[in-house]
Order: C-alpha cells, then structure tokens, then sequence
C-alpha cells in the first residue's frame, strides 16, 4: 500500500538556532528551505512563516512565504496570517500549508485568545488570536483532511490551558465536523502534554510520537501530528535542527480502509 509523507515545523521565521544567545540568532531562511527540501515531505506544515512587524504589521506580500513558494516549487500552498492586532509582538506569525498535490476547500478560522495579562518589557499585555487553517487533498489514493494550527503558550505567561480551552474547544469543533481520514499538525504549545493527548483520544485521534522534546527551550513536546482513525503511522521521526528552536517532526502515513 502507498504511503505519504507528512512535515510539522514551527520554522521560527526562518531564525537559527544558536546555543550561546538563542534570542539574537540570525535569519537564515537558506538554511530553512534546505532543512525542508531534505525530508522530502508530500505535506508540509509550517507555522510561524513570517515575523510580526511593528505595531503587528503584516508584511504583504509575505516575504518568507514568496521565497519559500519559489524554492519548493513543486508544491502547492495555502497560507494565511492571524487576523491583524496591534498588540502582536515581534515574534513569528502566519501558518502554511505545502503539499505536492492540489489542494482545494480551504478554511481559516481565528482562535480568540483569552484576556490574561502578562509583562513584556515593562508593560502589561494581552495576547492576540491565534489562527486554524486547513485543505482538503487527495494523495496515495485516498482524500485527506488536513489542518495546521498554532496556539498560545499559555505555559509562558504563568497560566495553563487547561484552565483556558477555549482555542482547543474550537480545534476540536473542527476536527468533529470531519468525518473522513484527516491529519492535524502544528505547534500546540502544550508543556503537559498528557492532558492534550487525551482531549484528542476523546475525538478518537493519537499523535505520532509523546516521547522525544519537540522544542530547545525547554524539553517540552509541543508539536505533533494527530491523525485520525482512517490513518496508521507507518514509522516517524523527531529530527534536530539547527533551523529553528523546534525540531522537525516528520511521519509516514498508509490508509486503513
């Protein structure tokens, strides 16, 4: 039986990883784009595309997006930023979606992010919304859903998700109204995962992989790949990188019907 081959990368827009100072390591989108060109991937799920400029501007057009869509050629792509907000702040924003065979029947959905405040230097904040984005495609013989999402890191601004679920609940909304073979990717930003993985097996959906930390910072494993029933891993593989702060999650694929 055919299998397809799916990429989850938080890119970090396109900054490298550097041990001694992480924070002010240099954009090297080169390096990037060669990091995904090495897996492969007939899916590509990206977050954190672009960087938030000042005062929350969007580039337009994207300028990471425009290289990457030059370099991967070959694939196709939907991609989409959060809904604009002053109050971004200038870190990583916009979702991508690559895939080597058309995509059609795309969605996006914004994710309001609950009130908590938090200082960021010197001043108190809100966060701003978060975004799902998805598409349907038809690969390996058969017809995939797919979605890729980035949600706040709670963890980060000394709150937890499992008190605020309110994104989560609208991931899972979606996720219900797809009744055939779907796959979800993306940068959940969950420190605990345990709770995570058994809000998914509720809707009958597993991750690829719980054991191996995704991120640098911390050894947290906020990314994953949630398929649902119609799907079976073949294989899969937590890849570092020195691309980003996250590491790559690649995994293999075969229908079950």
């Amino acid at each position: 039986m055919s299998t397809f081959r799916v990429l989850q990368f938080n890119m970090q827009f396109g900054q490298s990883w550097d041990d001694a100072d992480p924070d002010n390591a240099p954009v090297n989108l080169e390096q990037t784009i060669a990091e995904i060109h090495g897996h492969d991937a007939d899916i590509v799920l990206l977050q954190e595309v672009e960087q938030a400029g000042p005062g929350g501007l969007q580039a337009d057009p994207p300028p990471n997006l425009t290289r990457l869509r030059a370099a991967l050629g070959a694939y196709q792509c939907f991609f989409s930023y959060p809904k604009a907000d002053p109050r971004e702040l200038p870190f990583g924003i916009g979702l991508a979606i690559f895939s080597k065979t058309s995509l059609r029947d795309t969605v996006r959905r914004d994710l309001p992010s609950p009130p908590v405040e938090f200082e960021f230097k010197g001043e108190k904040r809100t966060p701003n919304d978060r975004l799902l984005i998805g598409a349907k495609t038809t690969l390996a013989g058969g017809a995939l859903q797919v979605f890729n999402t980035h949600l706040l890191a709670l963890f980060m601004l000394g709150s937890s998700s499992e008190e605020y679920l309110g994104q989560l609940q609208l991931v899972m909304e979606q996720l219900r109204a797809s009744d055939g073979p779907t796959l979800i990717g993306g940068d959940f930003n969950v420190s605990r995962h345990d709770s995570l993985v058994r809000q998914f097996a509720s809707l009958g959906y597993r991750t690829v992989q719980t054991q191996e930390a995704t991120w640098r910072r911390h050894a947290y494993v906020l990314d994953h790949i949630f398929h649902s029933r119609h799907l079976r891993p073949v294989c899969h593989a937590v890849k570092p990188t020195p691309a980003s702060d996250h590491h790559v999650l690649v995994a293999e694929f075969e229908f079950t019907d």
